[in-house]
């Protein structure tokens, strides 16, 4: 073969290009870091209990468990922990983090359309609840807020830490790899819609299926937009209104 045969072309780059993960590589780093973060919550629980909890009784120690103070501390502390596992394994693959999550700041027109569509959608969601004759989520959640420390810890939560660690999660990491598979953009969007919906295993099947249809609208932003920050405002402005509206956080 000639020199002519192995020159490359003009202005091609020798070096390799990143790649994505494909659909099981995703699912598998997705697995791994909600792992992470089970252990990182459970570690943190078990590290705050007293050296004395040996001499109580079962009924104390569930008490002692369910603490709304240690709970709300062990979700604040696995959080970063969990990001640290996509982190990880996004610059293994030689990839920038913020690039492959789609961390764009949105623009202000964007984040104003966004939460009028939320708006408008908690509001059909509370009239069908309404018609329905459901007046509050079926949940079987063991969270208790109890006073005004657990409350602010509860706010943090559900309005900080859950909807950055679950967007970065399904509509960064999820869809950016899914997306690129044999699912496509809107096959991404309903498979990581669904698993969200089954990972709040705290609800009734009818409060998974308006998460199921919340993640579709997340999705749907986060298709149009390519800004993953935009759905982590929209999630965090959901989760803000049902905190004083009451019904189920997502």
């Amino acid at each position: 073969m000639s020199e002519l045969e192995n020159a490359r072309p003009l202005g091609a780059d020798p070096s390799p290009q990143p790649r994505t993960f494909d659909f099981f590589e995703t699912l598998l780093v997705a697995l791994i870091t909600y792992a992470v973060f089970l252990f990182a919550a459970q570690l943190t629980i078990m590290l705050s209990l007293p050296a004395f909890m040996n001499g109580l009784s079962s009924e104390q120690v569930d008490i002692l468990w369910k603490q709304p103070v240690r709970q709300g501390a062990a979700v604040i502390f696995a959080t970063p922990a969990a990001i640290a596992v996509l982190w990880v394994a996004i610059r293994r693959m030689g990839r920038e983090f913020t690039e492959y999550l789609a961390l764009n700041w949105p623009s202000r027109d964007d984040i104003v359309v966004v939460l009028g569509i939320m708006t408008i959608f908690l509001t059909v969601e509370a009239f069908v609840t309404i018609k329905l004759g459901i007046t509050r989520p079926q949940t079987n959640s063991d969270f208790v807020v109890g006073g005004a420390k657990g409350l602010i810890i509860f706010a943090v939560i559900i309005c900080v830490a859950a909807p950055v660690l679950e967007e970065f999660v399904f509509r960064g990491f999820m869809f950016r790899g899914w997306s690129q598979s044999f699912l496509g953009p809107i096959g991404a969007i309903v498979l990581t819609s669904a698993l969200w919906a089954m990972l709040h295993s705290q609800y009734g099947w009818y409060e998974r299926s308006w998460i199921f249809v919340e993640g579709l609208v997340l999705g749907y932003f986060r298709l149009r937009s390519n800004s993953t920050w935009l759905t982590v405002v929209a999630h965090s402005a959901m989760n803000m209104a049902i905190l004083f509206l009451g019904g189920p956080y997502v």
